[in-house]
């Protein structure tokens, strides 16, 4: 392991950065607006249509769609200012809440809108992922990338659970401009605190951003170890995300009253944030390596237990261990670093929140799929045994390679 690995750092060190607490700033806003816009969206799409198909699509539309942009569009990531890119990006995101609270577009102009937006989240995500490579260093980066991925899952919480509430308060239109507000505010503060004199990494022949991005990603997949350790990273988590959605008709199987059910569908992210924060602060950095492979076991594992259909107490801690499982991806960062190209680094970050947000997009209808012709117990029991599987089958990829 490289030495400025081995030192443990602490998360007061890592908020110390005052281009990581921007970084973190416009992230908390960003997702959560983009959550909370969701929600406002589904409302107004299904009042428009009384479809819950159509209600359902505008939740995700932001998710699938990012595939376009990884795949054509994440060179950008590298040839431009970070700060540039990040406040631009939250820029556009403003505009377009300006445009959904007040233009009364159709249904089908909205959601188009709303995916053309999330083709550039890949961007924005390699440009941050960029700029905390730069400012953190050995295992303060670590910490960082971990608290990125935990303050996305917290926003999608808070916004999730303010959207209802938010919407009937406002109405969808004024809840759109909320999401406008805070967009725009995360893009004052990255542009105001980020640094502005960062160099373009990508100074290679003239050609266009698509070819650029394409070649940048042939690269990537070819460089040692880079497609397995994307794999790693993405696929558990598709299955977590699988597991998750399928709770609320296993709640209404179940007959589980809305109390029980809310305190399931709160269960798993609770437990990515204790996993996350017991590992990150428990354990070095080369113990946190040497525990890939349990807790990659340990977040597979819990979901096979549903088939027995066991009283909600024990469903609750399935949950709860198997989002604590989910802190195995703190032992993967530094190995993912190191194992991308200097020169392709914003793009290789771009690639992964690409895989990432495309599987997790897939896995639940993948797995919802399954629960149309199986018994719901059934499907949520694939996705543990499927979790496990690919543990095993990646196991050469992921097991720790220090001493």
């Amino acid at each position: 392991m490289d030495t400025a690995f081995t030192a443990k750092a602490t998360y007061g060190q890592v908020f110390a950065i005052t281009q990581f607490r921007a970084i973190f700033a416009g992230r908390l806003l960003g997702i959560g607006s983009d959550t909370l816009r969701s929600v406002a969206l589904a409302v107004l799409v299904f009042d428009q249509t009384r479809s819950p198909l159509l209600a359902a699509l505008a939740i995700t539309i932001g998710f699938l769609p990012q595939a376009a942009g990884g795949l054509f569009l994440a060179a950008m990531a590298d040839r431009f200012a970070p700060r540039t890119l990040i406040a631009a990006g939250y820029a556009f995101q403003c505009a377009v809440g300006l445009v959904l609270a007040f233009a009364h577009l159709p249904v089908a102009v909205s959601l188009l809108l709303v995916a053309a937006v999330a083709c550039l989240t890949p961007i924005t995500s390699g440009a941050a992922a960029r700029v905390l490579a730069d400012v953190l260093t050995g295992d303060a980066y670590v910490l960082g990338r971990s608290l990125s991925y935990l303050v996305a899952v917290g926003a999608q919480m808070a916004g999730m659970a303010a959207g209802g509430a938010l919407v009937a308060w406002l109405g969808v239109e004024w809840t759109m401009f909320v999401t406008a507000v805070a967009h725009l505010l995360a893009a004052v503060i990255c542009y105001r605190y980020l640094a502005r004199t960062e160099a373009v990494r990508a100074d290679g022949p003239a050609g266009s951003i698509v070819r650029k991005t394409l070649r940048g990603n042939a690269e990537l997949v070819a460089a040692p170890g880079v497609a397995k350790l994307i794999l790693a990273q993405c696929l558990p988590a598709a299955y977590l995300a699988a597991a998750g959605s399928l709770l609320i008709p296993y709640a209404a199987r179940r007959a589980f009253d809305p109390a029980e059910t809310s305190v399931l569908l709160a269960t798993t992210s609770a437990g990515m944030l204790v996993g996350d924060i017991v590992i990150g602060r428990a354990f070095p950095p080369a113990t946190r390596e040497r525990l890939v492979l349990p807790l990659l076991l340990v977040m597979g594992a819990p979901p096979i237990a549903i088939l027995l259909n066991p009283p909600h107490a024990v469903v609750v801690a399935a949950y709860a261990i198997t989002g604590f499982g989910s802190a195995y991806l703190l032992g993967l960062q530094r190995r993912y670093l190191e194992a991308v190209p200097a020169d392709l680094q914003g793009q290789g970050f771009a690639l992964l929140n690409t895989a990432t947000m495309t599987i997790q997009g897939v896995g639940p209808l993948v797995f919802g799929g399954f629960a149309e012709f199986l018994p719901i117990e059934v499907a949520i029991a694939l996705t543990g045994v499927s979790s496990v599987l690919t543990t095993w089958f990646l196991r050469g990829a992921i097991r720790s390679r220090t001493a």
